[in-house]
């Protein structure tokens, strides 16, 4: 539509304004004396050329590999071209033609030439070019469009395969509980059903707000200390100056489900830190694990490799994000600026 609108506000511009300004530089006066068909054919053929090229769109034409129609065409134009530049000329001068008013009416005849082809150049490099750039701004406008709706897609696979890691998980969890029979087995289950409607509440947005995302943290580590003994310690710190900044959603639980399966021992102490901070527009996230169990194989972790790919659709160069091991401690910090 601003595409359409715009086009109507430059044809509009060359109609009233260029065209007409361009029309100035020829001894209009005279002609419209003394040639007044010559100078009304001439007038109407720029203005049809002018819409001719604007709805065939000759640019459009050649990157559609459309050549012979192009070709025939501008050939088709050239000759109406010629014929309106050698339009006969009345003849003034009676019977008795000189050699004077011979040459007098063959410059008149090579001046008029020359301004029918300038003004055939200046109306189709105009119109040429207002095609190419418009051209080009479509072919931008659908190669954006196909690049949102790939990342769409590509957010979509990553938060689908996210949420079965974190749901097996879970389920591990509230197993340990039933097996052991332990006396915060429902406590568990109201918070396993409590996070399962945040996340497919969530199943079609890529952002939440800061604050609903540290509440289904929260309920998530609660539901992990039902399972652990006094082995374990856990602290969890958030720090917000705006509840209602948005974050992608499930972005950090990746990280905390990590910490969790590698972090804990039920015969030796360990410790999870996790710590959520927003001030100023930036959201700073980091977690500290010792690490009691180590993956099984070298392949990097498939959740982390889903975030960091999500991140880099969703904040390109606007994040950093950091994972390591130093003496036995596992780090993770993730700094995005979101506004």
């Amino acid at each position: 539509m601003k595409h359409k609108r715009i086009s109507i506000y430059i044809d509009l511009l060359f109609c009233m304004a260029i065209l007409p300004i361009v029309i100035m530089l020829a001894p209009v006066e005279k002609w419209i004396v003394h040639h007044t068909t010559f100078m009304l054919t001439l007038i109407t053929y720029l203005y049809a050329l002018y819409f001719t090229y604007r709805k065939i769109n000759l640019p459009s034409m050649v990157m559609q590999k459309k050549y012979l129609k192009a070709a025939a065409i501008i050939i088709v134009i050239l000759v109406i071209t010629k014929l309106i530049s050698d339009f006969p000329l009345p003849d003034n001068s009676g019977n008795a033609e000189t050699e004077i008013s011979r040459l007098a009416n063959a410059a008149k005849r090579h001046m008029r030439t020359q301004i029918v082809w300038y003004f055939f150049l200046i109306v189709t490099g105009f119109s040429l070019a207002i095609e190419l750039i418009f051209e080009l701004f479509k072919q931008i406008l659908s190669k954006q469009e196909i690049e949102a709706e790939k990342n769409k897609a590509e957010l979509a696979i990553y938060k689908s395969q996210i949420d079965p890691h974190f749901l097996f998980n879970t389920l591990n969890a509230i197993y340990g509980l039933v097996v052991s029979q332990s006396d915060n087995t429902e406590s568990a289950f109201i918070k396993f059903s409590n996070i399962m409607q945040y996340m497919y509440s969530q199943s079609t947005s890529d952002t939440i707000n800061i604050r609903s995302e540290i509440d289904y943290i929260q309920q998530y580590v609660e539901l992990q200390e039902l399972r652990l003994n006094h082995h374990t310690k856990i602290y969890f710190t958030t720090k917000i100056d705006d509840d209602e900044i948005e974050i992608p959603s499930m972005i950090l639980i990746t990280f905390i489900e990590n910490a969790f399966k590698y972090g804990t021992s039920p015969d030796e102490d360990c410790y999870i830190k996790i710590s959520i901070t927003v001030e100023n527009g930036e959201l700073l996230f980091n977690t500290e694990n010792k690490i009691m169990k180590h993956k099984k194989d070298n392949h990097p972790a498939i959740g982390i490799k889903n975030c960091r790919k999500r991140l880099n659709l969703l904040y390109p160069e606007r994040f950093n994000l950091n994972n390591y091991e130093q003496n036995g401690i596992y780090f993770v910090s993730l700094k995005i600026r979101i506004k």
